[in-house]
C-alpha cells in the first residue's frame, strides 16, 4: 500500500460543484454519528495497539481520537463566529504540534467522551441553521479564502470519515480480530 493511500484513505477531500439538500443533511449525520463509529472502532484495542502509528511516521490511533476532539472543537467555535459575525477571520492552529502536546496521550476515553459532547452541541446547531445560515462564511488566513459553512460541513464531515478510515485501517493491517 502506498504512501498516499494510507494518508487518504477515502480519497482527499473535493466539494463537489453544487450541493443540495440531501447532500447536506447526509453530511450532518456524518457528524452526528462519527462519535459513536470512533468508539466501536478503538473500543476494543489494547493500550499498546491504541500507541500504534496509522502509517509510518503518522500518529497513534490514540492521537487520532484527541486530533479529532480538538480539530472539532476548533470548528465548533468557527461555526459559532461565522453565525454570530459578519465574515470572521478565524484563526488557524498548528495540529502538529497540537497533537504532541501531553494530553494527547491521556486515555482514549477522556478524547472519545469530549468528541461527544462536541459532536452532541455541534449536530443541534447544524440541524437548527437555516439555508442562508449555511451561506454564511468565515475567512481562512492560511488557505487565503473564504469557506462558506455548506463548504465546511461537507470538509468534517470527511474529515471524521478520514480519520475513522485510518482507525479501521490500522486494525485491518496490523490486529486480528
Amino acid at each position: 500500500m502506498n504512501l498516499e493511500t494510507l494518508q487518504y484513505p477515502i480519497g482527499r477531500f473535493a466539494l463537489p460543484a453544487t450541493v443540495d439538500a440531501a447532500a447536506l443533511s447526509q453530511a450532518i449525520a456524518d457528524i452526528k454519528a462519527l462519535p459513536t463509529a470512533l468508539f466501536q472502532a478503538v473500543s476494543p484495542l489494547t493500550p499498546s495497539e491504541l500507541d500504534c502509528p496509522y502509517r509510518p511516521g503518522g500518529w497513534s490511533v490514540r492521537q487520532l481520537v484527541h486530533h479529532c476532539a480538538d480539530s472539532h472543537g476548533q470548528a465548533l467555535g468557527r461555526f459559532k463566529m461565522a453565525l454570530t459575525e459578519e465574515h470572521p477571520t478565524i484563526k488557524p492552529y498548528n495540529e502538529g504540534a497540537w497533537a504532541a502536546l501531553s494530553d494527547s496521550q491521556l486515555p482514549v476515553e477522556q478524547g472519545l467522551d469530549l468528541l461527544r459532547l462536541i459532536h452532541s452541541k455541534w449536530t443541534h446547531l447544524l440541524q437548527a441553521m437555516s439555508p442562508a445560515d449555511f451561506q454564511r462564511s468565515y475567512f481562512h488566513p492560511e488557505k487565503q479564502r473564504s469557506q462558506t459553512l455548506t463548504e465546511v460541513t461537507l470538509m468534517y464531515a470527511w474529515h471524521g470519515s478520514h480519520h475513522l478510515a485510518h482507525v479501521t485501517g490500522v486494525v485491518a493491517r496490523n490486529f486480528d480480530r
